[in-house]
């Protein structure tokens, strides 16, 4: 339907819908981890080849009614363009309800609060946010470009403008000698700040990202077995005091233990499960079926 620039990447949830790239790469891409968009320079697509684009998925799918703009963070687009793209969406696309996007920290926090609600009401309510990490010697080792602060104050000033957030937490990112920093940070952050919803992965590395990250990581780094990173998520669920309810989920295909919940009412259960997994009466997902 569309020729995209590859590599495309999109969250898992919306794997069903229309994507849209009104961006290529990502305007930061510093982050040691992440070797999504190594192989890209970010630019901004010109607004007459993504109307282009647009104007061919509407011939052959008029019917969509959810879109993702690719690619990694659309939102550092100034508002002229997104207002022009979220018009032509709605123009072409009679049954849209729903636009979203990658988005930064330093994204939202670079946008007006009367513009984060001009989106909202643009039908571009959710925004897809990797914290990471809470905790502030893991951003500093992974080059996240944002602080403790900043991410909270970010995601305050999302919620406050009426924007769900979808953010996501890597287990296994502190290794051997700074998981309980990582996901003691974490948990302060994410009992301070809210979020719609909230997803892990574990940290995988591909080969074009894994030299950076040890580089940048400062020592030598010893990564989590299973049973650690069990121990990891058991410490997150047992000790976040979320300050609205979120929507939990650790289904991502790189998790060795998939669940779903809700924060704070499925704590318990939730906790139990993770508990049950590293006492072996819960199977965890076999690594040969994990990825990206």
């Amino acid at each position: 339907m569309l020729k995209y620039d590859m590599p495309l990447y999109r969250p898992p949830s919306e794997g069903n819908n229309l994507i849209i790239q009104a961006t290529l790469g990502c305007s930061f891409n510093q982050c040691s981890f992440c070797s999504m968009y190594k192989t890209k320079d970010y630019q901004a697509r010109p607004l007459d080849d993504v109307f282009a684009d647009i104007d061919r998925a509407a011939r052959v799918w008029p019917e969509a009614h959810r879109i993702f703009l690719a690619d990694g963070d659309a939102l550092t687009l100034p508002m002229d363009s997104l207002r022009a793209i979220l018009d032509k969406l709605q123009d072409s696309f009679p049954n849209l309800n729903r636009v979203s996007a990658y988005a930064t920290p330093g994204n939202i926090l670079k946008k007006k609060p009367e513009e984060l609600k001009e989106l909202a009401q643009r039908k571009m309510p959710l925004f897809y946010v990797g914290i990471e990490s809470g905790a502030p010697v893991m951003l500093k080792k992974i080059t996240k470009g944002a602080s403790q602060k900043g991410i909270a104050d970010a995601l305050i000033k999302a919620r406050k403008a009426g924007l769900k957030i979808s953010a996501t937490v890597i287990l296994g990112l502190g290794g051997q000698k700074y998981w309980e920093d990582h996901i003691d940070g974490t948990v302060e952050l994410l009992s301070q700040a809210p979020v719609t919803y909230l997803s892990t992965l574990q940290l995988y590395l591909e080969e074009i990202a894994y030299d950076e990250f040890m580089t940048k990581f400062g020592e030598p780094f010893e990564p989590q077995e299973d049973m650690a990173i069990l121990k990891e998520l058991e410490r997150l669920l047992q000790n976040i005091k979320p300050p609205a309810p979120v929507i939990f989920r650790s289904n991502h295909a790189s998790n060795a233990l998939a669940l779903a919940g809700n924060l704070p009412k499925d704590q318990d259960r939730l906790v139990k499960q993770v508990q049950g997994a590293m006492a072996g009466t819960n199977a965890i997902r076999p690594s040969y079926l994990r990825g990206l």
